[in-house]
């Protein structure tokens, strides 16, 4: 991703940070004396690679007064170069790079007046100001220096009053920053300018001193806005509709030769090896894999001996796998990354369901955004994940541009959102390793809930997750571990870009953590003897997926839970007991906004999801989908049917409306949100809200109704 591109996570960013001196304070007549650069690195202060030189200010001389400051006098920089002499180098070390400094309107205003008198050309690059930044950050700050800001910050301002010196501070202070300003919803470039922006009176102050705007909000590139367009069949298609079903397997025994026989009458480049005689139900982490190579540098290297050698000693495993309903992309990103041609798919239980080879993928054309997946699951830590995860907007911007979808983006939202939250728990467990605490105590899962669970993601998220493990006590030393684990893992996801939720459903807080036994209590507790005022969060349960460790526990709770409510026509009612859906549409038609904007989760969006939900719990409908669950709803009732279709079409407005917002909103630094402003609406798009908006008014009435149906 560009380094300048408005998403970029401040916490991952590559930066440029610098520091000049000068022969006085007014930029309008100082020369450059020193200029200094250092290196942000993904977020880090990049060891080597920093720029400084004195240079020598003409003929002007270096008054006393500012050499009392900085400590450089004329002696010390006659022999220097003029700027003109290193601007094109310096102007090589900041590249296309974000720009920072404390105060950095100065350093600009005095780069420019600089270029000006030495004829070079001058372009302002996107910068970003600590002087600012700390002002959002802490607005009752006493003071905005570098000493007062390293001093509230711990940092140690070594070099004070040369180039480099506070170039480096600076360089430290934003890294000390970037949690401070996360805490106040502040968590990419685009949201820092923007926030700077608002600092009006500071701004005016600077540009009165003749400096030059410390921040500015850019207009969005032909490149940005537009982005290289790719095939989008990746995106639309699953694993499961390309896959080799079912996949061939030998048991480990098998001969070499009678593998390549099977290779030949199959007419496959590949076979998956089980350690036992099986049919089905072979789990990823038990199989393997030959291919034509591996049995050609078997025999290359044994000869014909090879040919009775069993194909478990020179079969690679574990098998790499995906999932049978990821996108297809997924399977391309894998490959890539791993330079492999072939695949096992797995279903939920990680049981290998079909296979993919390159072959399969051939006809498939990926563009640069592919590589998404596969960057979230090679992360090795927070600021990795932060940068992969910065590319979802500007997937989702493409796939709409494609054509594609609300609900279409939104399962590729869901399915990355899992992967982040999988790759968030490789990390926890990394450090829980580190720190003594060991590997997990017992099988376990982690799971996603709500939106995530449902595939109904859109850019504006906060974390719900849950964790299963086979067994242990409540407070016991199982669900110690899993706790620390799941502190890990909501940190983590918090730092990326996930904010923490705000109702405490995160594997971290002990009602959402436990044994198999446990949840099953738990589920028991909730369908039989729960208040409405029990069920706030209880709902979102049963749209769980597993997304790491054993699958097969997540499945067996879901299931053991729609079995315990199947009947349970009171638990059902409670789901829904405090759904409102608020009156959106005026008496002539006009749509209610607060200042221009209709919140449509709010407004219809969490009710439809909530009646589709218990509907799904009353009938026995096992689709996590909105759509897939009011579609089995429909399959089942011979009324009302006109009204579930025109649900289902009104979540897909909404979905549209919802996400073509928020990444319009992003692109101009603004926190994605539920809200639609009504007034960028095309004629069409009007209309298909209206109608959305009066379809969700029989939410109520249409799920008595079919609730207690007999």
């Amino acid at each position: 991703m560009d380094s300048t591109s408005g998403g970029v996570p401040l916490l991952s960013l590559d930066a440029v940070v610098i520091d000049t001196e000068t022969t006085g304070l007014d930029p309008r007549k100082a020369r450059v004396i020193e200029l200094a650069g250092v290196r942000l690195s993904g977020g880090k202060l990049a060891g080597d690679g920093a720029f400084r030189q004195l240079l020598r200010p003409g003929a002007e001389k270096i008054p006393a007064e500012t050499t009392r400051i900085h400590g450089i006098d004329d002696a010390m920089v006659a022999q220097s170069p003029t700027f003109a002499d290193v601007w094109p180098d310096f102007h090589r070390f900041l590249g296309q790079a974000m720009v920072i400094g404390h105060t950095v309107g100065f350093d600009l205003a005095i780069l420019k007046r600089e270029c000006d008198l030495a004829g070079l050309p001058w372009l302002r690059p996107r910068t970003l100001d600590t002087r600012l930044l700390a002002q959002i950050a802490a607005p009752d700050l006493a003071g905005y220096t570098l000493e007062n800001l390293a001093a509230w910050l711990g940092v140690v301002a070594a070099g004070r009053h040369s180039a480099l010196g506070d170039a480096t501070t600076t360089a430290r202070v934003f890294l000390a920053l970037v949690p401070k300003l996360r805490d106040h919803g502040i968590r990419t470039v685009a949201e820092a300018e923007r926030a700077c922006l608002a600092l009006t009176s500071v701004l005016d102050g600077q540009a009165q001193s003749g400096w030059i705007e410390a921040v500015e909000a850019p207009a969005r590139t032909d490149a940005e806005r537009t982005l290289k367009r790719f095939d989008s069949y990746a995106y639309r298609h699953r694993n499961r509709d390309i896959m080799r079903v079912p996949p061939v397997f030998v048991e480990s025994g098998a001969s070499v030769h009678d593998t390549l026989a099977r290779l030949a009458s199959e007419k496959i480049s590949a076979v998956y090896v089980a350690p036992h005689a099986a049919s089905g139900g072979v789990k990823a982490a038990e199989a393997g894999i030959v291919t034509e190579r591996d049995l050609l540098r078997a025999i290359a290297r044994f000869g014909a001996a090879a040919l009775d050698l069993p194909v478990g000693q020179i079969m690679s495993r574990p098998l790499t796998a995906v999932p049978a309903d990821a996108f297809v992309y997924r399977a391309i990103g894998r490959m890539n990354r791993l330079k492999t041609r072939h695949l096992g798919v797995v279903d939920e239980t990680g049981s290998v369901v079909g296979a993919l080879s390159a072959r399969d993928l051939l006809r498939l054309r990926a563009g640069e955004a592919i590589s998404l997946g596969d960057e979230i699951d090679d992360a090795a830590d927070a600021p990795a994940l932060a940068v992969a995860w910065a590319k979802l907007p500007r997937v989702a911007e493409s796939l709409l541009a494609e054509g594609l979808s609300g609900r279409d983006i939104a399962e590729v939202i869901s399915r990355e959102l899992g992967a982040l939250t999988r790759q968030a728990a490789v990390i926890a467990e990394r450090i829980m390793r580190e720190r003594g605490h060991g590997d997990p105590p017992c099988g376990y899962a982690l799971i996603v809930l709500g939106s995530a669970g449902r595939g109904e993601s859109l850019l504006a998220m906060d974390q719900d997750n849950a964790v299963i493990f086979e067994h242990g006590e409540p407070d016991g030393e199982q669900d110690r571990w899993f706790a620390a684990l799941g502190t890990h893992v909501a940190d983590i996801l918090h730092e990326v870009g996930v904010p923490y939720c705000k109702g405490g459903v995160m594997a971290s807080n002990a009602p959402w953590r436990g044994s198999v036994a446990t949840w099953k209590d738990r589920v028991d507790h909730w369908i039989t003897r729960s208040r409405p005022a029990d069920l706030l969060s209880v709902d979102i349960f049963f749209d769980l997926r597993a997304v790491c460790g054993d699958g097969g526990l997540a499945v067996a709770v879901r299931q053991a839970a729609f079995a315990a409510a199947e009947g349970e026509l009171a638990f059902a009612k409670l789901l829904v007991e405090g759904i409102s859906i608020p009156a959106s549409l005026k008496l002539f038609g006009g749509i209610r906004t607060e200042a221009g904007r209709i919140d449509l989760k709010a407004a219809g969006l969490f009710g439809l999801v909530a009646a589709a939900r218990a509907l799904a719990i009353r009938y026995h409908v096992m689709d996590r989908s909105t759509q897939a669950r009011l579609a089995g709803v429909k399959a089942l009732v011979d009324v009302s049917q006109s009204d579930l279709d025109a649900l289902v079409e009104a979540q897909g407005v909404f979905l549209d409306l919802i996400l073509s917002q928020q990444v319009e909103d992003i692109a101009h630094g603004i926190p994605p949100s539920n809200t639609v402003s009504v007034k960028r609406l095309t004629a069409r798009d009007r209309d298909r809200l209206h109608a959305a908006l009066r379809a969700v008014t029989a939410i109520n009435a249409l799920t008595r109704d079919l609730l207690f149906r007999q």
